[in-house]
């Protein structure tokens, strides 16, 4: 069952299951992937998203879930920062599993290795082919200063 699929029987689900906050979150979830799905078609394009082109709007829908509870939280509004953790964890629902610290630097560590990266001008090429390998499993924002922490060092070696 591709994403998409599940995305959709489980809209039905919470709506048979009358869960409002699931059923709310998924219907976000939908028009996203429509939204997205209506600028192909906009640009000609008429294929069908990809689940790593899924998994991309899944993870923009949680960080923009995460910048408007640090807003919520700095205002004050601790009913609206509840609403968007409770859809963080429904979105994340349809991710996959995270990778720990650990698992991140050895992903690295393997990727540089595998590319013979050695010097800061192949962190693009490092940071291509861990995007193509662990799309959605880790936050790049992090990912590349420790990329660039362990190309540094070996270019000092």
């Amino acid at each position: 069952m591709t994403l998409r699929e599940r995305i959709s029987t489980d809209l039905k689900q919470a709506m048979r299951d009358r869960d409002a906050t699931r059923l709310s979150t998924l219907r976000l979830i939908s028009a996203a992937i429509k939204d997205r799905d209506i600028a192909l078609r906009g640009e000609g394009d008429d294929r069908v998203l990809t689940d790593a082109e899924l998994v991309a709007i899944l993870t923009k829908m949680v960080k923009q879930r995460q910048d408007s509870m640090r807003a919520y939280e700095e205002g004050g509004r601790l009913e609206l920062v509840e609403r968007e953790r409770s859809e963080i964890a429904v979105i994340e629902g349809y991710l996959p599993r995270q990778l720990n610290e650990d698992e991140i630097t050895a992903a690295v560590d393997a990727v540089i290795a595998r590319t013979g990266a050695s010097s800061i001008r192949d962190m693009g090429r490092v940071i291509a082919l861990l995007k193509e390998r662990h799309a959605g499993q880790m936050d790049f924002g992090k990912v590349g200063p420790l990329v660039k922490a362990r190309l540094a060092g070996q270019g000092q070696a």
